[in-house]
């Protein structure tokens, strides 16, 4: 018989035979009784835990299931307490005979029950249940062990092909300093299933070859060990001639060298120059840039071009569109956050200056958490407009700070512990206090708002007990603020180089802008649940960040310099599988605002937008172009900027992009308006040949194949000419993949 539990929202088959016949089960662990009697948190709700009744699909969701509910994973151990044994009295528990206490005769199948047979009445969780009801179901003592922490055995497993397992064990540390093989207790799961998989004893089997987790939840705690499986096809061997250029190449071909994976060639110049262009300033080079660059026979001319494009000011235009969006930076007639369109364009324009005037990212953010005063005189406060809604709860503060920061989504603690990773609500609402005395008001100018702090206001109330909750660092201590503006303490801690929680986050986002995903991904969902593919990797850039003072400009070399990012997008037979070591270039669609930028570049000319200055460019428009509507914007997926999830701007490709392109004015516009064409065909002495060559170089930074150049002059034939001639052409290149993607 096949019985089930839950975990998170999914039901899941619980059976023995969920791999082969001769896959290995775990040993019997101790018994789940404690030595000194039954205990409810220790040994009974491990049970509830371990079958799914606390689940969000099941008795642990809001409202509970079928007239009964149980706490979120058991983060409320009293309540849950109360509501089994007392909440309806005599129903649930049977003392006078406790093999019919409702409790037991449901998990049993015996009666009716929605969620099935949990487990059978020899098994050692029915035991477990059974002998606290016989022994009273007595309420733990306040000195009962606590868990303090999970072991995965092993912690890495490394093994070469597919059908191969290995047999898991969970030990948990409990607070008296006790350990106990938790193995039958605890839940599994795979980040990639078709790599590695876990059942629910714990045995691993292998997959295809690859890299991935398996992950362990007891309690409140989630630990992953890396599962590895190498291919078997082949001798491997590593190019002896395959050198690293720096510490990042180092770190990505180790990791590379552990999969037997070989990274791909080295990209052409051709696809170089475009490529560092685009991730740089937001725009293909010109003709004469390309040319230049290509005809240029400096073995270094690649680290040179780097630097100068560093220098120019487009590099500071599209990092203040990036952190524009994730900062929702828009004006209260899209949000109601009560933020004019001033306050707006200040604050956009102080967000480029950091950027031209290379802040450290450190500063860049302290100077915006600690921010207080008039949103006119001092930009930085306009952090405090945009971030919270219209209501301005401390609460969204909070989120969005974490998320902004630490890439953490703390508001899964919200209301019970968070279901995949370490934080509390006890965290939660500690780190919600650093911000509960945050105020705004109005000045005698409506538009105008002012920020500041009190610094006595009352810390954050928690949801189940109504105490108060010091503020309290995410994963730290809780400093004396009493008196003091509780944000100073927080940005400390924060902006600390040795804080890996900011500075990997800080140095993910900026890896994620040049190879189209990030080490986390997405780059602002750090968790235990959610490893990095290379951690390796993650805190060395991460720690170069913070040696490097927050320098981005450094790192952003540093990444531009290493062969990892120069890898060509052409795969080999070893790295086809691969898509998230980098070890070759992907393929990226440009986000939106590049995108028509780029389109206005090849076409030479100006996209308007309505109440901006003529001229400006798509990045370089302060709201993103939401405040007037910008269809083609909307349409490429240019962020919303309603939340701060990176996940806001959107570059995969749709059907209306498509239909838009083809049918669409925008491209068709450009071409028409465009006045390049006619003054290049005005020397006598262009042909087809230098014309077909001038639209691919401006659209593809490329001379065209030969046999696409024999095809189209031929298409071309007498009407060489022709301005007319020469439309449909730009018109295809401008549509082709190779346009709209960078690689």
């Amino acid at each position: 018989m096949r019985t089930f539990f839950r975990f998170g929202l999914m039901a899941v088959a619980l059976s023995a035979d969920v791999f082969a016949s001769d896959a290995p089960v775990p040993a019997p662990a101790p018994a789940l009784a404690g030595e000194n009697g039954p205990s409810f948190r220790r040994d009974v709700m491990p049970v509830f835990f371990r079958a799914g009744c606390n689940s969000g699909g099941c008795h642990g969701s809001a409202r509970g299931k079928d007239g009964f509910r149980l706490s979120l994973f058991g983060y409320d151990p009293t309540g849950d307490y109360f509501r089994i044994t007392q909440q309806m009295a005599g129903r649930r528990i049977n003392l006078s005979v406790p093999e019919e206490s409702l409790i037991l005769m449901k998990s049993t199948g015996k009666v009716p029950h929605t969620g099935g047979e949990l487990f059978k009445e020899n098994s050692e969780y029915y035991q477990a249940i059974l002998k606290w009801i016989e022994a009273g179901t007595p309420d733990d003592s306040a000195d009962v062990p606590v868990p303090t922490g999970i072991k995965i055995e092993p912690e890495k497993w490394v093994v070469e092909g597919a059908g191969k397992s290995l047999t898991t064990h969970v030990i948990a540390t409990y607070s008296d300093g006790t350990t106990r093989d938790i193995t039958k207790l605890a839940l599994f799961s795979s980040n990639n299933k078709n790599v590695a998989d876990i059942n629910e004893h714990g045995v691993v089997k292998s997959g295809k070859f690859g890299a991935t987790y398996i992950f362990a939840r007891f309690n409140k705690f989630t630990l992953g060990a890396e599962a590895i499986v190498l291919p078997t096809e082949g001798n491997f061997q590593w190019p002896g001639d395959l050198k690293p250029r720096n510490y990042i190449d180092e770190l990505v071909q180790s990791k590379l060298q552990k999969l037997r994976i070989i990274p791909s060639k080295e990209c052409s110049d051709e696809q170089f120059v475009r490529r560092i262009h685009l991730d740089l300033i937001g725009l293909p080079p010109t003709p004469a840039e390309c040319r230049a660059f290509l005809a240029d026979m400096d073995s270094s001319k690649r680290e040179k071009l780097i630097d100068r494009l560093l220098a120019r000011d487009e590099f500071a235009d599209l990092w203040a569109a990036k952190w524009g969006e994730w900062l929702k930076l828009l004006t209260d007639q899209n949000n109601n956050s009560g933020n004019d369109r001033k306050s707006a364009m200040i604050y956009h324009a102080w967000i480029r200056d950091q950027f031209k005037k290379n802040v450290p990212l450190d500063e860049f953010v302290r100077t915006q958490v600690t921010s207080v005063g008039s949103d006119f005189q001092n930009p930085a406060s306009n952090f405090y407009m945009m971030v919270p809604p219209s209501n301005y709860e401390p609460k969204a503060v909070a989120q969005d700070v974490a998320q902004l920061f630490t890439g953490i989504r703390v508001q899964c603690a919200e209301c019970h512990n968070h279901p995949f990773d370490r934080w509390t609500q006890d965290d939660y609402y500690g780190f919600v206090s650093f911000f509960t005395g945050i105020k705004r008001k109005m000045s005698a100018d409506s538009r105008e708002m002012y920020v500041y702090n009190d610094n006595n206001a009352a810390p954050m109330k928690h949801l189940l007990d109504g105490r108060p909750m010091p503020a309290k660092l995410l994963g730290g201590a809780a400093p004396d603020v009493k008196g003091k503006d509780p944000r100073v303490a927080f940005a400390d801690w924060l902006t600390s180089p040795e804080n890996t929680l900011f500075r990997n986050n800080m140095a993910n986002r900026v890896w994620d802008q040049f190879f189209g995903r990030g080490i986390v991904e997405p780059v602002d969902d750090f968790r235990i649940s959610n490893p990095p593919s290379n951690h390796e990797l993650l805190d060395g850039i991460g720690t170069k960040l913070a040696e490097y003072k927050f320098d981005m400009r450094r790192l952003v070399r540093d990444i531009c310099l290493s062969r990892t990012y120069q890898t060509s997008s052409t795969v080999n037979a070893s790295n086809k599988g691969d898509d998230a070591q980098f070890s070759h270039a992907a393929l990226r669609r440009l986000r939106a605002d590049v995108l028509l930028d780029s389109l206005s570049q090849a076409t030479d000319t100006v996209t308007t937008f309505a109440g901006v200055p003529k001229g400006q460019r798509a990045v370089q428009v302060y709201d993103g172009g939401r405040r007037y509507g910008s269809y083609f914007l909307k349409t490429f997926g240019l962020s919303s900027r309603e939340t701060v999830c990176a996940c806001e701007t959107r570059n995969e490709p749709t059907f209306g992009q498509t239909l838009h392109l083809i049918n669409g004015s925008t491209i068709q516009g450009k071409i028409a308006e465009s006045k390049f064409l006619e003054l290049f065909l005005k020397d006598g002495k262009k042909n087809s040949n230098d014309v077909v060559d001038e639209l691919y170089i401006r659209a593809l930074s490329r001379k065209p194949a030969a046999d696409e150049q024999k095809k189209l002059v031929e298409l071309v034939g007498s009407q060489a000419g022709d301005k007319k001639a020469y439309d449909d052409i730009f018109w295809a290149i401008l549509n082709s993949t190779e346009f709209m993607f960078n690689h």
